[in-house]
């Protein structure tokens, strides 16, 4: 549905959009399946910690069978083995490919649903490309990813890339812009991180399109919070240490609204609207908060208010939040940040790799994360310990 709003930033054009929510398909045959004596977690409410015990206590072959009859469950239940994760996409990647391939020539269909196919059958061959490590995969919907950069089973750091606007299947990897993609956002910083850090581009939720009434409320973050505090969950529990997780736009809404449940270390927000909180200590969360922004960034012009359900609230980098402040000088416009050069992605490979990082305390009066407020160089190594002050 197109709707016009009268929102934050102004009169705005966007599609309103149905946010996935729910377990993943192929629940109903996962549920009824009891080939190995036992029943298998529920996907809607196993924790991730529960479903890590349950492929522990499985042979190979009885998680390599799992994979096969139930790739898409398999392939999207946070705290499954990752490399399993990725056997599973891969089939149904393979299974998704097929159909359309069979769709493309189907004569009950129109010709704009055999182009559809055609340019979804492309999208799905450019996924099974050789090296590329896809660790959720549903087509439901505008579709959603998550791909792992780097050794995610051997890393000594992890970080997970969450988009704002505009994301989806199609959108998270494309050529142009591509460091306001998360996959080109997670590349570059795995690039400048090096190999002992693994970074996740992750498109789990239902992302707004255009600016507006989804973007100026906070109805999609809502739905999106639990799955990425489910998905970080996951990852914790096959695991991986604790990630630093990056929240782009929008991205940072869900952030905000996740933080309380949301296992990291350090939460980094950029080009940021509003957290849905007023401050560090509102967030409820033990990691440290960070936050970016660069003064070509059109994300100033947007008014931090929260009424009426429109607007996100105060601005993270504003002194009184009490953030740490990325130096962000160097970087352009809404999706430069992780560009090469910058001094914006060399603090947060600094921040990923766990090492020392220059930065501006933003600390209100009060003290609330422990800090006085004074510029200085602090370790980013055991974050969660220092977070645990804000």
């Amino acid at each position: 549905m197109t709707t016009i709003v009268a929102g934050t930033a102004g009169w705005a054009v966007g599609n309103e959009q149905q946010p996935l929510t729910g377990p993943p398909p192929g629940t109903q045959a996962w549920r009824a399946d009891h080939t190995l004596g036992v029943r298998l977690p529920e996907p809607a409410s196993a924790s991730p910690a529960r479903v890590a015990a349950f492929f522990a206590s499985l042979s190979k072959a009885q998680q390599h069978r799992l994979a096969a009859r139930h790739p898409t469950v398999v392939g999207n239940l946070d705290g499954a083995p990752n490399a399993l994760r990725y056997e599973a996409n891969a089939l149904s990647l393979k299974a998704e490919r097929a159909r359309e391939q069979g769709r493309e020539t189907d004569p009950k269909l129109t010709l704009q649903d055999h182009e559809r196919a055609r340019s979804l059958v492309g999208r799905y061959e450019e996924l099974l490309g050789p090296g590329r490590q896809i660790l959720a995969f549903d087509p439901r919907g505008r579709g959603q990813v998550a791909e792992v950069f780097g050794n995610l089973g051997r890393a000594h750091h992890v970080s997970v890339v969450v988009p704002g606007s505009d994301m989806d299947l199609n959108t998270y990897d494309r050529s142009r812009d591509e460091y306001g993609t998360p996959a080109g956002m997670a590349r570059s910083l795995h690039v400048a991180a090096g190999d002992r850090t693994a970074v996740v581009a992750w498109v789990g939720y239902t992302t707004p399109v255009g600016l507006g009434p989804d973007a100026a409320t906070g109805r999609l973050a809502e739905a999106g919070a639990p799955r990425l505090a489910r998905f970080v969950g996951g990852l914790n529990a096959s695991g991986a240490p604790r990630p630093v997780v990056f929240c782009h736009s929008y991205g940072s809404v869900v952030c905000g609204l996740a933080a309380p449940q949301l296992k990291a270390s350090d939460l980094i927000v950029l080009g940021s609207p509003g957290m849905r909180a007023d401050s560090v200590a509102d967030l409820r969360t033990t990691a440290r908060v960070w936050a970016a922004r660069d003064d070509s960034d059109w994300i100033c012009d947007v008014p931090n208010v929260e009424a009426f359900g429109l607007g996100h609230g105060e601005d993270p980098t504003d002194p009184d939040f009490g953030a740490r402040r990325i130096p962000a000088e160097r970087a352009e416009g809404h999706t430069g940040y992780f560009a090469p050069g910058t001094d914006s992605l060399k603090a947060f490979a600094d921040i990923a790799e766990g090492t020392e990082v220059t930065t501006t305390h933003h600390t209100p009066d009060n003290g609330t994360d422990g800090t006085d407020g004074t510029d200085g160089t602090e370790s980013a190594a055991g974050a969660h310990h220092i977070g645990a002050r804000s």
